[in-house]
């Protein structure tokens, strides 16, 4: 991959997780600058439920290069494996980079509903298995699925409150330029893969938080702070208390409404 140079700008049109003004960062955003971003990387506290974040960006944006940099640093991060029907290539570990199944063990996991999400891709079935996911939940553990915007939009159906991050490469040219420069696909696959980079960008607005690597350094930094914000956990934790209240609270007004049926049975 070509060296990533330039500025990075984060761009959040949704923001029901995240508050940018609530980070206390101290960002310039413009188009060719940005102000150095500092923030207390804590460590995510565990608790009965993790947090589930959806990876998603469009093939070589460098979402791999960008877990592969912060996940070591981070214990409390898991991230999900997925299933596939496609062969391993070199230096592939079935388990750690692929669970790689049959189409027919892929298919029936489809009909028993095994499968978190799940999508086909240059002939090949791709998906995430529910169950590890749902166990590193319970963990408590922040779990992270990198997958295709196919998947990201089956996954905000069954999880809405996840967390869901969209990298986007400054430009379709440098993303072209990644592309080739890694040397692992024909020019026509490259150009397929262009095209398709294009539709997958169109829906970057459907996602929470977006970041656009133009610097791996910076990209880091910006995850990083997505992830760990103290801030963004307290607006978590204060939208599970409202949540919480607004239960109880309905909860009383129906017992009154019983109570006082029982009390007068002309009101009803």
């Amino acid at each position: 991959m070509p060296p990533e140079t330039g500025d990075l700008r984060i761009v959040a049109p949704r923001l029901n997780l995240l508050n940018l003004q609530l980070l206390n960062l101290n960002l310039s955003l413009t188009p060719t600058s940005m102000s150095v971003i500092t923030v207390p990387l804590e460590p995510i506290s565990p608790t009965r439920s993790g947090q589930l974040v959806v990876f998603t960006g469009p093939s070589g944006v460098g979402k791999g290069t960008l877990l592969r940099s912060v996940l070591p640093h981070h214990p409390q991060l898991h991230l999900s494996v997925s299933a596939t029907t496609r062969s391993p290539r070199s230096g592939e570990v079935d388990g750690q980079h692929y669970y790689f199944v049959s189409r027919s063990v892929f298919q029936e996991w489809v009909t028993t509903e095994q499968l978190l999400e799940w999508a086909e891709y240059a002939g090949n079935y791709y998906g995430t298995p529910r169950q590890p996911v749902v166990e590193q939940l319970e963990q408590g553990k922040t779990v992270i699925l990198e997958i295709e915007l196919e998947g990201a939009r089956q996954v905000r159906q069954t999880f809405p409150d996840a967390l869901q991050v969209f990298i986007l490469p400054p430009s379709l040219p440098t993303l072209e330029q990644r592309l080739r420069g890694r040397s692992q696909d024909s020019p026509e696959s490259i150009l397929k893969r262009l095209e398709r980079a294009k539709v997958e960008i169109a829906a970057a607005g459907e996602f929470d938080v977006q970041i656009v690597n133009d610097s791996l350094d910076q990209a880091i930094v910006a995850l990083e702070t997505v992830l760990f914000s103290p801030d963004r956990r307290e607006s978590d934790q204060l939208q599970d208390d409202r949540l919480q209240d607004d239960q109880l609270q309905n909860d009383q007004l129906q017992n009154d409404r019983g109570e006082e049926s029982q009390d007068n049975p002309d009101a009803l």
